[in-house]
């Protein structure tokens, strides 16, 4: 009864200035990444009313060899108005024993096929568990069990880099995600603008 999400919420995702454009003027859409790693499953993902993340991933992305699949030439970020719509929120408490559910079911099937379930890695050269390859598996299994009535986004919270400073709980790259599953969440993009410096911030 309480898990709807009410109200908009803004959200940026790092894209090159050609595929910018043509989403801006109405001529293409955001393709939904398909990665059997894509720690929320499949969707268009987003970084929840975090600019400067979006930013960081970008670059780190436009680094990355060719080889990856990334497409990047003229670095920008692209904001979007989202309307979570049926969302499966992962910091909801109920919601969550729902996904251990579908865990445990995928676990007994496994077992009982005599297959091993696949796991979650590092990256490379990185602490945090990058390749969400269990986790992607354990989310695409509970939207195909809903059917027709998947949810239209997952939201979900990532303890990501180095400790903010010596024995801290918070690390430098924490951040809430989006993964839109329904493009009709997406009520419109806009080009993030610089603060006015003038007035106070709002």
């Amino acid at each position: 009864m309480y898990s709807t999400k009410s109200g908009l919420v803004i959200a940026f995702h790092g894209c090159d200035q050609r595929v910018c454009d043509l989403v801006l003027n109405g001529k293409t859409k955001l393709i939904p990444s398909q990665n059997e790693y894509d720690w929320l499953g499949s969707g268009i993902y987003f970084w929840e009313n975090n600019l400067k993340r979006a930013w960081q991933f970008a670059r780190e992305l436009k680094n990355l060899p060719r080889s990856n699949g990334h497409n990047i030439n003229h670095l920008v970020v692209l904001g979007a108005v989202i309307d979570l719509g049926e969302c499966l929120d992962l910091m909801d408490s109920e919601q969550l024993e729902v996904v251990k559910e579908i865990y445990i079911k995928l676990e007994i099937s496994s077992q009982n096929m005599g297959i091993q379930l696949p796991s979650n890695k590092k990256g490379k050269n990185s602490q945090d568990l990058l390749l969400r390859n269990l986790d992607c598996l354990v989310l695409e299994s509970l939207h195909s069990r809903r059917l027709p009535l998947s949810y239209d986004s997952v939201r979900g919270v990532f303890w990501e880099g180095e400790e903010l400073y010596h024995n801290a709980g918070f690390k430098e790259k924490n951040h809430i995600q989006i993964c839109i599953r329904n493009p009709n969440c997406i009520k419109g993009y806009f080009l993030p603008r610089e603060l006015d410096t003038d007035y106070k911030r709002v």
